[in-house]
């Protein structure tokens, strides 16, 4: 590849992630950030997961929400990332099976009134639709960060956040944009007090 293609392709990659942050849903990311004020409020737990890339976003997210969106501030959020205990999640996949290794954490800590955020670049990932199933059977809100293009979890949660593209890095891209301006609301928008 010459520098002038590839100055191309970077031209084009940006041009289309653009057009695909574009046509994300402003309602439904306003919509979590109301779930995720009213968890905090009233000291509920909000739980992240995801597998591969989806999984770090995940864990990101709770970086930016524990430190970021909490310290310093009257109002801090409880709130964890399924996937940051390597060795339950290891145990639980060679003992049991991968698909119960978010759903087997969920048993020991998530109650009626918490949230969890599956995040699943196919939307078909059988351990966070598990997980989305348990939480929802318990009372839990769910939210969805997916595809639009298919998969099962945008049907499962109660709040899909869809991305319209099936290109995997634009879709973590827009993933971990939406994840910021889901802490940033509450980094930047919201008083310290």
């Amino acid at each position: 590849m010459t520098r002038t293609d590839a100055e191309l392709f970077v031209r084009g990659y940006l041009q289309q992630l653009a057009q695909t942050i574009g046509q994300l849903d402003c309602h439904s990311i306003a919509q979590a950030i109301e779930w995720m004020r009213e968890c905090r409020d009233a000291g509920r737990c909000i739980y992240a997961c995801g597998n591969g890339g989806s999984a770090l976003i995940a864990s990101q997210m709770v970086v930016d929400v524990i430190k970021g969106a909490s310290y310093g501030r009257a109002k801090r959020f409880k709130m964890a990332a399924l996937t940051d205990s390597p060795g339950t999640i290891m145990a639980y996949a060679n003992d049991v099976n991968y698909e119960v290794v978010f759903v087997e954490q969920l048993k020991n800590f998530a109650q009626a009134g918490d949230l969890l955020i599956g995040i699943s670049g196919s939307g078909n990932s059988p351990n966070v639709l598990r997980a989305v199933e348990y939480a929802r059977s318990i009372g839990c809100r769910t939210i969805g960060l997916t595809t639009s293009r298919g998969g099962r979890l945008k049907e499962l949660v109660d709040l899909p956040i869809l991305v319209p593209s099936d290109h995997m890095g634009r879709l973590e891209d827009c993933f971990f944009a939406i994840t910021h301006v889901l802490c940033y609301a509450f980094i930047e928008a919201e008083d310290k007090t």
